[in-house]
């Protein structure tokens, strides 16, 4: 949603409009990727997205690789981080297969490359399975137009036995990862720092950088939002620690 936002109304590029003026079918694929339940919180705008046709290739295209890299992206982070474990992970299918073959072809292989390498399969079983599944759908469907496509079933997809597999690999990770201990506790403090800057800058709009404060005199808590949404991870620790801290200016 804050996606939409940004390129629909706060880039400043231009001198005859504010936003982009990126056309129908970018804007729809940057909502289509979010959650019907999320995008409805942009009324009109977002009914007009929202209704019952599938989303253009485009959108489905970028949905689904979002998803394979985020998803393996991931596995190797948790891995790094010591989150995980790759005995965990021997429980995955995808991940098992894999590691298995790695490690028969490279026996002295250093464990770190070992994990690059599983990844990089992983990566690329899941985007060729993808390449195969979808040509397959549209040669099915033979969609002659855009509006074919919206009334087709989803045109982009994993086969059967590889939807399985990556499904068995997101609900590892959700169990295994992001409900760790250790994260949910980074997640409380995310919220816990996000919180105080809402709460803060509502409270007392002068604490805002001149530039959010002008649009606050219209719409604060929406100007509040644009602004705390539009930092960083590292930018939003830091503003907390001005505002907050009492060493800090």
């Amino acid at each position: 949603l804050q996606s939409l936002r940004v390129v629909d109304v706060l880039e400043e590029r231009y001198a005859a409009f504010d936003g982009l003026n990126l056309c129908f079918e970018t804007r729809e694929g940057i909502l289509k990727h979010c959650s019907r339940a999320h995008a409805a919180q942009l009324g009109e705008v977002g009914a007009r997205f929202l209704n019952d046709l599938r989303p253009s290739l485009e959108a489905q295209i970028a949905n689904l690789a979002d998803e394979i890299a985020y998803n393996n992206h991931d596995v190797d982070d948790g891995l790094r981080s010591g989150l995980l474990t790759l005995e965990q992970l021997a429980e995955v299918g995808l991940f098992a297969s894999h590691l298995a073959h790695v490690r028969n072809a490279y026996p002295d292989l250093a464990e770190r490359r070992v994990v690059h390498e599983t990844v990089r399969r992983m990566i690329n079983t899941l985007i060729t399975d993808l390449i195969g599944q979808s040509e397959s759908n549209i040669r099915l469907a033979r969609p002659e137009s855009v509006a074919g496509v919206r009334a087709a079933p989803p045109l982009v997809a994993f086969s059967p036995e590889m939807h399985a597999a990556n499904n068995e690999l997101k609900a590892f990770l959700r169990s295994h990862l992001y409900r760790h201990y250790l994260v949910m506790r980074m997640s409380a403090k995310a919220r816990r720092i996000i919180q105080d800057l809402f709460t803060a800058f509502i409270q007392d709009p002068r604490l805002l950088p001149p530039t959010s404060r002008v649009q606050a005199d219209t719409e604060l808590a929406r100007s509040v939002a644009d602004y705390i949404a539009g930092m960083t991870d590292r930018y939003a620790i830091r503003e907390h620690r001005r505002i907050f801290a009492i060493e800090e200016i």
